[in-house]
């Protein structure tokens, strides 16, 4: 397919490393927008615990998938590609290079390669995949697997419960093998994506998530978390920032503790970021610092 000259630049990188100051700066200067891939930054509830962009920074590039959405919705990546590809389509009539930043690593993997997609499957099948699991044990599941789908079973995380129940019930509700759904129609994208990663050492990221976690709480988290809590189990709200406070304001934490445990947590998630982005051998990558000339002249380079 060809790209007819359309770009779509995706920062990357771990949490707290300056990736929407860097977006900014790039949509201005290719006169563009930016695609947010952050899959907390959508919901309009949850602003300071996702240190979703401030109101001068939307207002210094335009921003979509930013407070869209409220944490009530059922949105999940599917539902996200399917609109973030088509606003990518709307934009490219009028820009030839499109920002897209997010630290949500399958959000930006569903947008930049698109997504394996599953035929719908009985769900009592599940049911009784885990009542066996409960029962008989992993072991019996992975050997169902290699009959089935001996592919799966070498290639999957097979000591991963879910992974395995996963591709079982695929195998059983389509008859067909689950890796047979694998990597069918993708990267059928009408544009190139550029990918910049933004790295930094480990203590200097560690020492920024920690500064973050403490201007949220300056700026009011522990206020917006207490707004949430008739909503607290939601999926939207099980994660970084909302879950230790939701303890702290239970009583079954002290402050001291829950905010200990939000930099713990972040730090962990950054970790898990990098290893995820770091698959990726064609992603540009950066130090944090490095001069913003510097990484335009990159990218030119490489839309020529």
């Amino acid at each position: 397919m060809k790209h007819a000259n359309k770009y779509l630049i995706s920062i990357v990188g771990p949490t707290a490393i300056g990736k929407t100051a860097l977006s900014i700066k790039l949509a201005n200067h290719f006169n563009t927008q930016i695609i947010s891939a952050d899959s907390r930054q959508f919901f309009k509830e949850m602003r300071i615990g996702t240190a979703a962009p401030t109101t001068e920074e939307l207002a210094a590039a335009k921003h979509h998938f930013i407070h869209n959405k409220s944490i009530t919705e059922d949105y999940n990546v599917g539902a996200f590609e399917k609109e973030a590809i088509n606003q990518i389509a709307l934009l490219h009539k009028t820009h030839n290079v499109v920002i897209m930043v997010g630290g949500s690593g399958l959000y930006v993997d569903a947008v930049t390669n698109g997504l394996d997609y599953f035929p719908e499957v009985d769900k009592s099948i599940r049911t009784q995949l885990n009542t066996q699991l409960e029962t008989e044990g992993l072991k019996t599941l992975q050997l169902k697997l290699k009959t089935l789908d001996e592919q799966s079973y070498n290639t999957i995380k097979i000591d991963n419960p879910q992974r395995v129940i996963r591709a079982l019930e695929i195998c059983i509700g389509s008859g067909q093998p689950y890796s047979s759904f694998l990597n069918k129609d993708k990267n059928k994208r009408p544009f190139k994506t550029i990918t910049i990663g933004l790295e930094a050492d480990r203590d200097v990221i560690y020492d920024r998530i920690n500064k973050r976690v403490d201007i949220m709480i300056a700026n009011g988290l522990i206020k917006e978390v207490e707004s949430l809590l008739p909503f607290k189990n939601l999926n939207s709200l099980n994660t970084v920032g909302y879950k230790e406070l939701f303890n702290y304001l239970d009583k079954t934490w002290t402050l001291e503790f829950a905010i200990s445990e939000i930099k713990k947590n972040s730090r962990r998630f950054a970790k898990r970021q990098l290893t995820w982005f770091r698959r990726k051998p064609e992603t540009l990558w950066f130090d944090y610092q490095t001069p913003l000339s510097a990484i335009i002249t990159k990218i030119e380079s490489e839309i020529e």
